[in-house]
């Protein structure tokens, strides 16, 4: 908008003619916030006699209508409105010249133009099925109609009325009501001039009268909390990472190497923003040897405590750790260096502040309208209603977004099981059956077959991975063969049965030895993640190191001994940061890993340090050995060569590779060295030996030979071992 010089000319003669006043019930409904059309109502439109101007500009002392340089003033009509009929027989090109106390404004008349959203946009908003939704919702920038600014289009098909109120309005929506494009629900409005970085929400009038500000579901951008506005965003940023998306996709991943570090971006260094975090983080799991990184949630949420759990702008980074185009130069840095990105990602509820989504436009919208449906039990939320085609839309569209405008490589969903039961966490009588009577939320099945297809046709190389706590029948089997979908999925079974292992004092561990085997009883229903991930070793759970029993140096041993069992066992591995160097304490959200445990001067950092070696070599190895990798999902790649020795403590199974390569894994969670152990050698293998000891002197270990340093050849069928104390061993073929 431009200041102008007042003294243009006024038209010559009689041209204006006073205009009717409008209609009562229209008057109070555009000015009311209520106008499901007020373009009809405000812009050019032809009468007779000419054509009939009204502007409504609050605070305004005047208005003209401004035609190939003439002024034509119009008639104030109280309440911020002005009009007049101008002998013009057709619609002429016009700008308004608007007249405050401070000056004169010459702007465009938001009301002369056309929708700026296609009818292909709204059918498909119609039908549940645009998979680009943020292309037709939200805050737009363009050029329409030959003039720069941004279109605004919301889905509030409850609401009586929507008006756009932004910093560029004083957070008063009067001056922009926005037109209602009919059946789809949406209202849009192109406001001339509005740009980059401007804030603003909905202000929306619901059915039942009231008014209230929301902010836009579909930001792409937003206020840094706990302020809540919306941001016009446009990205500028230029990817250079075109060899790592056109190569991610050539092996499928349950046939890939995959050892994730889970990674909360706010507290890994705490302080650091998006770009700082791109160069050091990289670094850091490249030289771990992680295949990839996985981030808890970086959508936009107000309260930081929730850990991004409780996300409020599905569409938007989080900014407090930068813009959007500064996330994608994080997500840019991980590519170059090797890295994939998982994010997890949250459908399965979201929080009731009242100026997110909760409600939205003055009724249940997002949520359920039967509260017994709609309220999240254990979190004090609401959850998504599953079963309509807007809202499932909402969510497919958004794992759509983050995979194609952030360069995601795989979606970590969130709490599966709560989106599956009906009963989840309900009592008889707090839920209500299906069509079959049955506890499945056919609606939310619905949503997620369609979510992973979706995201599979759509974005090649992504994986989809979920966080599914319950024995459901097929969460990784394809949906053309009545599965889920997913590409992986958590195995909780396994993570609670070998922590709980692991946490009796080894005198006590015969008496459960089955729960570090029972796991291979299902290990090929399903493709899965093996999780040490932050649930574990927060709200009281103790890290990873702490839980283990006895003293200092056992509870390492321990430590390095459980994961080495874990990267040996078939699956793909997943640890949560501080866990690879030890760390005793919880985890803080506030201060992050405790990174001075690997400081020179600190007097155990020897310890440590020896902990962090094992986990990178334990990735170096685990990414060299396809056996660990290539056949994960084949039962005839593993084989017990000891899964009943609970006198002893131990476990021992071999696998294999594709060409029969095989990896045999002893672990020995006995404090106890016990000499000469016979191990049932497979066949064909003429010697062994040692590739990885978690006992090694390198680690923390005490050092105990296993008497493979050179060579281990079988005899009469038996391997002749010597065990490390609470160690795990890897023996490969000697070549």
């Amino acid at each position: 908008m431009a200041l102008r010089d007042t003294s243009l000319p006024e038209a010559a003669g009689p041209v204006r003619h006073a205009a009717l006043p409008l209609d009562r019930a229209d008057r109070d409904r555009l000015l009311g916030g209520a106008h499901h059309d007020p373009h009809a109502l405000l812009g050019a439109h032809p009468v007779p006699g000419g054509t009939l101007f009204r502007a409504l500009r609050p605070n305004a002392r005047t208005v003209s209508v401004l035609v190939d340089g003439m002024r034509n003033s119009l008639v104030p009509q109280g309440d911020g409105l002005f009009a007049a009929v101008l002998p013009y027989a057709q619609i002429p090109s016009y700008r308004l010249l608007v007249a405050y106390d401070d000056g004169e404004q010459e702007v465009e008349d938001p009301y002369r133009f056309v929708p700026a959203l296609g009818e292909l946009d709204l059918h498909l908003v119609r039908e549940g099925r645009h998979e680009q939704l943020w292309k037709a919702l939200g805050a737009e920038p363009m050029t329409h109609q030959g003039v720069a600014g941004t279109r605004f289009t919301v889905w509030a098909p409850n609401a009586q009325g929507v008006r756009v109120a932004g910093d560029f309005t004083y957070w008063d929506g009067t001056q922009y009501p926005m037109r209602s494009l009919g059946a789809s629900g949406v209202w849009e409005l192109f406001v001339p001039g509005v740009g980059e970085g401007a804030r603003y929400k909905f202000e929306i009038t619901s059915r039942h009268g009231g008014r209230f500000l929301k902010a836009d579901p579909m930001a792409r951008r937003t206020e840094m909390p706990p302020a809540t506005a919306s941001v016009v965003a446009v990205s500028r940023y230029e990817w250079d990472d075109a060899d790592w998306m056109a190569h991610r996709g050539d092996a499928p991943v349950h046939e890939a190497p995959f050892s994730v570090y889970e990674v909360h971006l706010a507290s890994w260094r705490p302080g650091l923003t998006y770009r700082q975090l791109a160069d050091e983080l990289p670094a850091y799991v490249r030289e771990m040897g992680f295949t990839h990184v996985e981030l808890m949630p970086v959508a936009g949420h107000p309260f930081s405590g929730s850990w991004g759990y409780q996300v409020t702008s599905y569409y938007a980074p989080t900014p407090r750790l930068g813009s959007p185009d500064d996330f994608k130069y994080l997500v840019d840095a991980l590519h170059r260096a090797g890295i994939g990105v998982i994010m997890d990602w949250v459908p399965a509820h979201f929080p009731k502040d009242d100026w997110a989504l909760a409600r939205f436009d003055g009724d249940p919208l997002y949520e359920p309208g039967d509260s017994r449906r709609a309220e999240h039990p254990d979190w004090g939320t609401y959850e998504f209603d599953f079963a309509r085609t807007e809202v499932r839309n909402f969510l497919v569209a958004n794992a759509v977004y983050w995979c194609e405008e952030f360069h995601i490589d795989g979606l970590r969903v969130d709490a599966v099981a709560s989106m599956l039961y009906l009963d989840y966490s309900r009592d008889s009588g707090q839920w209500e059956p299906n069509v079959f009577g049955g506890r499945e939320d056919l609606g939310a099945v619905a949503f997620l077959q369609e979510m992973n297809a979706t995201v599979y046709r759509r974005c090649p190389g992504v994986v989809t991975i979920a966080e599914e706590s319950t024995a459901w029948d097929g969460v990784t089997r394809p949906t053309d063969s009545g599965g889920l979908g997913f590409g992986l999925k958590w195995n909780m079974g396994w993570m609670h049965d070998s922590l709980q292992y692991i946490q009796h004092e080894p005198v006590h561990r015969k008496y459960h030895h089955h729960e570090m085997t029972f796991s291979m009883v299902y290990a090929y229903s399903e493709n899965y993640v093996l999780p040490i991930s932050h649930d574990e070793v927060v709200h009281g759970k103790q890290a990873l190191v702490s839980k283990m029993p006895g003293d200092w140096w056992q509870r390492r041993a321990n430590h390095r001994a459980y994961l080495g069992f874990m990267w040996a066992h078939p699956g793909k591995q997943l640890l949560f940061m501080g866990q690879e160097f030890a760390q005793g304490a919880e985890w803080s959200a506030e201060h992050g890993p405790e990174w001075w445990l690997l400081d020179e001067d600190y007097h155990s950092a020897g310890d440590h340090r020896g902990v962090r070696e094992l986990v990178r070599d334990l990735n170096a190895r685990y990414r060299a050995t396809p056996a660990l990798w290539e056949r994960d999902t084949d039962p005839a790649a593993f084989r017990w060569v000891l899964c009943d020795a609970a006198e002893d403590n131990v476990f021992a199974f071999v696998r294999h590779d594709r060409t029969g390569s095989p990896l045999l894994a002893v672990s020995n969670f006995s404090p106890v060295v016990r000499h000469d152990y016979l191990l049932g050698a497979p066949e064909g293998v003429p010697a062994w030996r040692e590739a990885l000891n978690t006992d090694d002197p390198r680690y923390g270990g005490g050092g105990v030979d296993t008497g493979a340093a050179a060579a281990l050849a079988p005899e009469d069928g038996f391997l002749r071992v010597t065990l490390p104390p609470l160690a795990t061993v890897w023996l490969t073929p000697v070549r």
